[in-house]
Order: C-alpha cells, then sequence, then structure tokens
C-alpha cells in the first residue's frame, strides 16, 4: 500500500482497512467488504461507523477529565447530523443533544431522550419553536432580547416552570474559517452583545427566571486556538461585572463546538481534541481564579468532530470524459447530499472501493449529476484510472452533509447505514419517488 493510500485511510473510519489477494485490494469498515454494501443498498450511500463515533466521545471525555477539575459535560450539536439513530447513540453515551427548532426536537422526543439532557438553540425561534422547547427541553439557550420577553410573558401567562436558561454572547471575535460559518464577530446575527447581555441578566433576575448559564460561539470547522482567548476573556470579564453589580454568577459556561477535523490528507496531521480541551480548561481555571469566581460546569458542544470521521459517502461512477483541460469523474451524487464543496469551497479527498492497488497516477475532477457548474466534490485530486460503473467513497462524509441535503433536480436524499460490532443496519432508508411529490397539491 503506497504513501498516498496510507494517508487518505487515516480519514477514514478508525475501523477502516485495505484487504485483499494477490488480484485486487479493497477498503473494508469494521471488515466488512464496503463495495458489497454499495451493490446491495445502492448509491449513493451513507455509512456510519459506531466505533468511530464512540471512540470520539472518548477522545473528549478523557480530556475533561484530566483536564478540567470541575464538572464538565458534552452536548452533541444536533445540526451536525440527526437521525433517529444519532439521537438514541447520543442518549447511550450520556450526552446532551442540542436541538434547533421544533422539527429537531421531535426526533429527540421520539428516541425517547430525557428533557433533561435536550438543549434547544435557534436564532429566531417562533412561537411554535418555543412552546415546544418548554415541553420538551432541559435548558433554552436565549439568542436576544425578544425572545427572551417572550419566555418571560409565557411565563407569566401560560406555563408554570420554565426549562434553564442560558444567554448566547457574541464575543465580538471571530476565528479562522469561512465566512458563512463564523458566528462570534461583532457583526453575526447571532447573540448578544456585552450590553444586552446585561439587560438580558437584569429581565431574568427582576421577572425570577431561572437563569443558570452563559453560552458563546466563535463558529464552525476552526484550527487554531488563539481567538477562544479573548471570547474567554470577555465572558468573565462580564461575569465579574455582573456578580458585583447583581450577584448572579453563571453556574454552567458552554464555549461552544466548532474544533475542526481533517478532510483532506493535506490537512494531516490535524490538532487533537486534548488540546482543544486543554486550552480552553487552562484559560478558564486561570481565569476564574484571577476574578474570584467560582469555576463552573464547563459544557462543550461538539457536532462535526464527533460525527464527521465516522459517515462515509459511496458514489457510483457513471461516466468519465476529458474535456481537453480536465479529466471529469462523474458520479451519482453531489451538491444535493453534499453542498459543502459548493457552498465553503470544502476540499476533500477520496478512495476507489475495489483496485486500492493500482497506480495513482490520474488527476480527476469528481461532479455530481446536478444542473450546476458549482456541483464539482473534489478537484484535482490524484486517482487510478476509473471506469463507469466503479464504486467511490469519500470519507469525513458523517457532518453536514446529510443534515443539509436536498431535492434539487428531483434527487432523493440516500440511504444512511449503521456499523457496529461488524453488523450492519439501514438506520434511514432512500427517500422514495412518492415522497418526492407527497406534500404537493394538485391544482
Amino acid at each position: 500500500m503506497n504513501e498516498l493510500v496510507n494517508a487518505r485511510l487515516e480519514l477514514f473510519p478508525i475501523t477502516a482497512t485495505i484487504e485483499g489477494d494477490d488480484q485486487n485490494e479493497w477498503l473494508s469498515i469494521d471488515k466488512i467488504r464496503v463495495s458489497e454494501l454499495a451493490q446491495k443498498y445502492k448509491t449513493p450511500l451513507y455509512i456510519y461507523d459506531r466505533a468511530t463515533l464512540d471512540d470520539a466521545v472518548q477522545q473528549y471525555n478523557a480530556a475533561l477529565k484530566e483536564l478540567y477539575p470541575g464538572d464538565s459535560g458534552i452536548t452533541y450539536a444536533g445540526k451536525a447530523y440527526l437521525s433517529l439513530a444519532i439521537a438514541q447513540w447520543a442518549g447511550q453515551n450520556n450526552l446532551w443533544l442540542d436541538c434547533t427548532g421544533v422539527g429537531e426536537l421531535e426526533i429527540a422526543q421520539k428516541a425517547n431522550l430525557s428533557k433533561s439532557v435536550i438543549l434547544v438553540h435557534g436564532v429566531n425561534k417562533s412561537f411554535e419553536d418555543l412552546n415546544a422547547a418548554i415541553q420538551k427541553a432541559g435548558t433554552i439557550v436565549v439568542d436576544n432580547l425578544t425572545e427572551l420577553t417572550r419566555l418571560s410573558d409565557l411565563a407569566k401567562n401560560q406555563v408554570d416552570h420554565l426549562p434553564d436558561l442560558w444567554l448566547r454572547l457574541r464575543p465580538g471575535m471571530a476565528v479562522d474559517t469561512h465566512g458563512y460559518t463564523q458566528t462570534g464577530q461583532v457583526e453575526s446575527k447571532f447573540g448578544m452583545s456585552v450590553d444586552e447581555i446585561k439587560q438580558a441578566v437584569k429581565i431574568c433576575l427582576d421577572s425570577n427566571l431561572p437563569l443558570t448559564g452563559l453560552h458563546f460561539h466563535l463558529g464552525s470547522h476552526f484550527h487554531e486556538l488563539a481567538p477562544l482567548e479573548p471570547a474567554i476573556e470577555t465572558t468573565l470579564d462580564l461575569l465579574k461585572e455582573i456578580k458585583t453589580n447583581s450577584g448572579w454568577e453563571a453556574k454552567t459556561i458552554c464555549t461552544g463546538g466548532g474544533w475542526g477535523i481533517a478532510y483532506h490528507e493535506d490537512n494531516l496531521p490535524h490538532p487533537s481534541v486534548k488540546k482543544y480541551v486543554q486550552f480552553i480548561s487552562e484559560h478558564l481555571i486561570n481565569g476564574c481564579r484571577n476574578r474570584q469566581l467560582d469555576l463552573p460546569k464547563l459544557q462543550v458542544e461538539p457536532g462535526r468532530s464527533l460525527v464527521a470521521r465516522a459517515g462515509v459517502a459511496i458514489y457510483r461512477v457513471g461516466a468519465v470524459k476529458d474535456s481537453g483541460i480536465r479529466q471529469w469523474t462523474l458520479v451519482d451524487g453531489g451538491m444535493a447530499d453534499n453542498i459543502r464543496p459548493a457552498l465553503y469551497g470544502a476540499k476533500y479527498s477520496a478512495l476507489p472501493l475495489e483496485g486500492i492497488d493500482r497506480h495513482f497516477l490520474s488527476r480527476t475532477w469528481i461532479a455530481g449529476p446536478y444542473c450546476e457548474s458549482s456541483d464539482v466534490l473534489i478537484e484535482d485530486l490524484p486517482m487510478p484510472n476509473l471506469q463507469p460503473d466503479e464504486y467511490i467513497a469519500v470519507p469525513a462524509s458523517g457532518a453536514y452533509h446529510i443534515s443539509m441535503s436536498g431535492n434539487y433536480n428531483g434527487a432523493r436524499r440516500p440511504a444512511v447505514l449503521w456499523i457496529d460490532r461488524g453488523k450492519v443496519q439501514l438506520v434511514q432508508r432512500r427517500e422514495s419517488l412518492e415522497e418526492l411529490y407527497q406534500r404537493d397539491l394538485p391544482l
């Protein structure tokens, strides 16, 4: 196996291996030959490996236990990928589940999760969202003063008890990531300014609302930790001022999530989860000590860094053609199930499912079938000379693919398989043709 294949294999689930004989080498996940799954379940197809998910949780738990002396917890960010199976897995791993809106709350409830571990986000929660959150969640992260006023009115007039409330702070700085996934900068649509947080705390205390925490989030898929330091300092300065003026202290601080992963072999080696947790822990510990603040519970909110590596997308090659400038490998999935390359310029890698022992001498552009020039999954990737009807696997496909998928050009959302200790289970079936028009009404 050559160095390029070895490097790409590190992007796949931890159970992925290259197996073979004198005639052929193929990709397996948890000892299951992936091409056989593609033939049986058809493509596009998504595969999630339970062992990789569990390993990611264990890395976070171990780092928090070693590095943070106070209470701590993990919230799985459902926006990365949420299904009944993933919600049940989160419950089995004692994770909280972050839901955005009434739809994700319904999935959490169907998974029989305890209300106490369900947390609700949303930049513009509707009355339907708020009412569902009050009934089904243990914590609501309040994004703005209008939302807080609505919750206060509900508490006065309609409900006996609200869930715990956290206020979302907009710290005023951004991490180094794509502009579309930055969330903490001054001009961001998310959260409240320092002055608005002060107003919100006063409203909560005056109205006897169950305010217990403060939350911030700087962005998604970042790799440099330095911007977290001023965000933590801003948060602790604010909490010190609030404590001095009102006596209120946050029982919980959530520093958000967004820690990145490696999508391409060029991203390797990627900084570890432990490095991320260590940075946050040290700055919280020292910052609280310097300000005479009690050490709060630390809640982290990863999505991508828990689930992305566990997922693999499988596509079938339909045609290979040469434009004279580029070789195009056209596959049966693309921007309908993975919008990230078109939206963010995300850079991926791939391996063929069979014949991995071939020479990777061809440079190809892998594109989907949709009527958009931006429907390009991977650019200029060294691969073997692929042929029609071959299958390829795209690693690190577990986050922000299916959760942002759609029906462009009449595409049907793909099937999803769950692999757990050598067993394969269909956890999301492929959308049917009928489902494309079941909501439609005739003229």
